[in-house]
């Protein structure tokens, strides 16, 4: 049964002094207010990083040719390692745990533009060789058309997948899909409109990249065997590190370079970027929760203070009770419930505060392009949140509720 005498008491002595109670509760309350926003924020940056890497799987491994540091079978260092369509089959066939081969080239090398044209428009974008295999080492897709697929290959068609600055620079508003744009002098019918889902430099680099077939690329520019770099995705299971260490010994070993050249073969691995936030914004998570905590027993020990204060001022009133027969327990049980109302009454607005703020952030200080994406608080941190919040009124109640218990009502009536 609820005792509403209890409940009327216990307002009606927080309401005596509003002031006290206010300066009170605030420690509390800002303590829960930044624990929900530092939460909120921090899970905003690790969704905005992991937007930013969402494009590149952990579970894929990148290689590509550079130049040798050390000598090896009588060749000299320095020398360029220049992978080919047969480093393409071997990685299939000889090294376990690979599941996908994606090779590519791109005209002029690595980030290098050339000029696209459509009609009289003319810009420069990077022109890259795809394979169908760019499916199983990326996700962005085509959100007009279609990608390159393997009647392309076969037919070394010239087709093409634009990405979405390309689009806007060129075509304006053209329906894209069917349109031909001209890349050194050859045309190339649109069949794809691409716009990644990253944001920030991968993203721009897709967004301004034309797509044509791996074979047409191989055929109309002279690409021979070449391969510029390639994607591999591991099977299920496969450690990426341990495969990345196989690719890299299997390509040195056809190339006739020494297995140990940490520069002959380059490579990336992005398990090892998602090992690296993922302690980083585990750090993060455990320093704002004690700081915040820290914050709340700060916040709780005023409370306790202020009642402390306020069980001295009721030295008769407690006097009195007792003498009236009211029991030890019954009398802790005042204080508690006392220090536990506005504990919870000021976390429950701190919490209220501190969503407000993350819901107004949200709408207007996160862009799809920028490095924090919509700030938020699982459902298991805001349950922490309340637990904390509870086992702080407790511990702000527990030494004015036993200095309380102690009254003997003899003192208690003279006291003045």
């Amino acid at each position: 049964m609820i005792d509403l005498d209890t409940w009327q008491e216990v307002f009606a002595t927080l309401q005596k002094n509003v002031a006290r109670t206010v300066m009170t509760a605030w420690g509390v309350f800002w303590g829960t207010c930044m624990l929900i926003f530092m939460l909120g924020i921090g899970q905003g940056l690790e969704g905005g990083v992991t937007r930013n890497m969402a494009s590149l799987s952990a579970n894929n491994v990148y290689v590509w040719g550079q130049r040798t540091a050390l000598p090896h079978a009588g060749l000299a260092p320095g020398r360029q390692i220049r992978l080919d369509t047969d480093d393409v089959e071997v990685l299939r066939s000889q090294v376990p745990g690979v599941a996908a081969v994606a090779p590519n080239i791109e005209l002029g090398g690595w980030r290098q533009g050339n000029n696209v044209s459509y009609g009289d428009r003319v810009s420069n974008f990077g022109v890259r060789g795809e394979t169908p295999q760019f499916w199983e080492v990326a996700v962005d897709r085509p959100y007009a058309g279609r990608f390159i697929n393997e009647t392309d290959m076969r037919e070394r068609r010239k087709v093409t997948v634009i990405g979405e600055a390309v689009r806007q620079m060129l075509l304006h508003d053209v329906d894209p899909i069917g349109q031909y744009v001209q890349i050194r002098g050859v045309h190339f019918l649109v069949v794809g409109v691409m716009a990644s889902i990253q944001s920030g430099d991968d993203a721009e680099r897709t967004n301004n990249t034309v797509v044509i077939p791996f074979s047409t690329f191989q055929t109309a520019f002279n690409g021979g065997n070449r391969v510029g770099a390639m994607g591999i995705r591991a099977r299920d299971g496969v450690d990426p590190l341990q495969l990345e260490t196989a690719l890299k010994q299997t390509l040195a070993a056809r190339h006739r370079a020494d297995p140990d050249d940490p520069q002959a073969i380059g490579s990336f691995n992005l398990s090892k970027q998602h090992q690296r936030v993922e302690n980083l914004f585990r750090g993060v998570r455990a320093f704002v929760w004690f700081v915040c905590v820290a914050t709340l027993l700060a916040g709780a020990l005023g409370v306790s203070n202020i009642m402390l204060i306020s069980v001295k001022e009721r030295t008769r009133e407690f006097g009195i009770r007792k003498a009236l027969g009211a029991t030890p327990a019954s009398v802790v049980g005042l204080v508690l419930q006392e220090a536990s109302v506005l504990t919870a009454l000021a976390g429950y607005l701190g919490l209220v505060a501190g969503v407000a703020g993350l819901e107004l952030m949200s709408r207007y200080a996160t862009t799809r392009d920028g490095p924090l994406a919509a700030p938020h608080v699982d459902l298991t941190a805001a349950l922490l949140a309340v637990l904390v919040l509870i086992v702080a009124g407790l511990l702000a109640g527990i030494a004015p509720a036993r200095h309380a218990a102690r009254i003997l009502p003899v003192a208690a009536l003279r006291a003045e």
